[in-house]
């Protein structure tokens, strides 16, 4: 198994918690990259035309493409359950997927904004927009994280990757004062192995 992979990418770092997690992390090989939003990686392009990460190629040469389907993909041929099979929790898992995911997304158009774009096309109203989606996910998450306990599972995960980028790239946003209980879980939750063997880097 190999992943286009980008040390400092919130996607692919689900990914790979995931694979630690089920064990087989050190069966993927890391291909490096340098996919952007502006300046394309060319050698991504011909296993995905959007050309971005994460990219993953499987032991018979399928290629897969977003994390979402890497994830289940690694959960399914692997006899995780980080995803539930069916019923309610499957949804809830998703949904929180989806939320965790759209939290992350945000905050990473935000960094565009803010590093990317010349300083003179900036537009702080947008940026302040992305940060209020992470806002309101805060609050979704603030209510739900004391039911978390232990649990270990899509959703955690990603909601784990979503509060590990806010640190990485917005260290002045003071999400945990906003968060006391969401807080408290991912002190505990970013202390298992596989967030603490995946912790970005630039």
């Amino acid at each position: 198994m190999k992943i286009f992979f980008s040390p400092a990418s919130p996607f692919v770092r689900k990914c790979m918690i995931v694979a630690h997690e089920l064990g087989v992390a050190d069966r993927i090989e890391k291909l490096p990259s340098a996919a952007g939003p502006v300046k394309r990686d060319a050698s991504i392009l011909p296993n995905n035309p959007l050309g971005q990460v994460p990219t993953f190629l499987t032991d018979d040469g399928q290629v897969l493409f977003d994390s979402r389907v890497i994830c289940e993909y690694l959960d399914t041929t692997h006899a995780g359950g980080l995803f539930p099979a069916t019923g309610p929790a499957r949804w809830e898992r998703l949904t929180e997927l989806s939320l965790a995911d759209g939290m992350t997304g945000a905050a990473l158009l935000a960094r565009y904004e803010t590093m990317l774009r010349p300083e003179a096309l900036r537009w702080t109203d947008w940026t302040d927009g992305q940060l209020d989606k992470v806002r309101t996910g805060l609050e979704w998450l603030e209510a739900a994280a004391p039911s978390f306990g232990e649990r270990v599972d899509i959703g955690t995960i990603a909601f784990g990757c979503a509060l590990g980028y806010m640190d990485f790239r917005f260290p002045s946003v003071d999400w945990r004062a906003q968060a006391p209980n969401s807080a408290k879980w991912f002190a505990a939750f970013n202390q298992r192995p596989s967030m603490q063997a995946t912790l970005p880097t630039v």
